[in-house]
């Protein structure tokens, strides 16, 4: 766990008054073993950018066997930890968050799925935490595929994998973060909130978030105000990233998000960012245009990644690659 004294979480960031007493019930629920899930997909990611889907497929079993080795893996010494080595960019980190300044009430193991890691210094049982990592990791790259052709149905697209082949690249650039948040019970203290995760939207094409029964994650509405979304540990939260954004030229738009620390029980969560090949080129698909402009300038994801790593967190990334009449 992450041992942070009194004096030390001055550095971090908090927020007044932010934690709504109620949570919000308007978060678009998909059930992806419906006939009508493509179409509340695509109405979920133009309105919210951001829905829950139920029905997933993951075993539970194999998510909680997970779950229980990362809260083995996180309760360790800090020595013993970052013998996994710092995220450079793979590996163990805590507090800070990039290379910017942004820090954090968190500690995390970030992963490139396409990847083999040296799993010797993972705890005590480290083979099983490889093999529950990759089960689990193949499982959700499983349902994003799913999702995205949804999607792509949803949109009416003819090329029904348009999205998910990206993924399924043996080039893909997707990674695998697990973010571990400490109870933080100064954290109310002068009725103030402590972010665990500063706001931002996520780079890649989509995100398939699942974290224990903790509360802290919150969305930004269109109509300006924050919303926390109800813990659910069933189920699976998915974000609509910049370049799916960009792809669709601003039909759905990347979710703002953010989390907040938990004054009494630590929050756990597990995400696969589905990411294209580096050299892949990002630009709104032509079946979606029908005579409209372009809102963005083509890119590549390596021109994007090397973009975004020079920017803060609560930036808008893609600001640099809009065109002049986006503005």
């Amino acid at each position: 766990m992450v041992l942070l004294s009194k004096a030390t979480t001055e550095q971090y960031s908090y927020i007044k008054n932010c934690m709504p007493t109620k949570f919000s019930s308007t978060i678009p629920i998909v059930d992806l073993s419906k006939p009508d899930a493509k179409t509340l997909i695509v109405k979920a990611c133009e309105e919210f950018g951001f829905f829950k889907v139920i029905n997933h497929g993951v075993s539970m079993e194999a998510i909680s066997e997970l779950e229980y080795e990362a809260f083995k893996f996180f309760s360790m010494s800090l020595n013993e930890k970052e013998k996994v080595g710092p995220p450079n960019p793979f590996g163990y980190g805590s507090k800070k968050i990039g290379h910017n300044g942004d820090v954090g009430w968190i500690e995390y193991l970030l992963l490139n799925t396409n990847q083999e890691h040296n799993f010797s210094v993972y705890g005590k049982n480290p083979e099983k935490f490889r093999c529950l990592l990759n089960s689990y990791m193949s499982s959700v790259r499983k349902m994003a595929c799913e999702i995205l052709e949804l999607m792509a149905e949803g949109l009416k697209i003819q090329q029904k994998d348009v999205f998910s082949k990206l993924l399924m690249d043996k080039q893909s650039d997707s990674i695998f973060r697990v973010n571990h948040y400490p109870a933080c019970p100064e954290m109310t203290l002068n009725d103030q909130n402590l972010i665990g995760f500063g706001e931002h939207t996520d780079p890649q094409i989509i995100s398939l978030l699942r974290s224990n029964n903790t509360s802290g994650l919150q969305i930004y509405l269109r109509d300006g105000n924050w919303i926390s979304v109800p813990p659910d540990d069933k189920s699976f939260f998915i974000n609509v990233g910049d370049s799916l954004q960009v792809m669709t030229n601003g039909r759905f738009r990347s979710v703002r998000h953010r989390v907040l620390a938990n004054g009494f029980k630590s929050r756990l969560s597990m995400i696969y960012f589905g990411g294209p090949p580096l050299s892949e080129k990002i630009a709104p698909l032509s079946s979606l245009m029908k005579g409209k402009e372009s809102l963005y300038k083509e890119f590549t994801w390596f021109e994007y990644k090397k973009s975004i790593y020079g920017s803060r967190l609560s930036k808008n990334r893609l600001e640099h690659f809009e065109r002049i009449a986006a503005s």
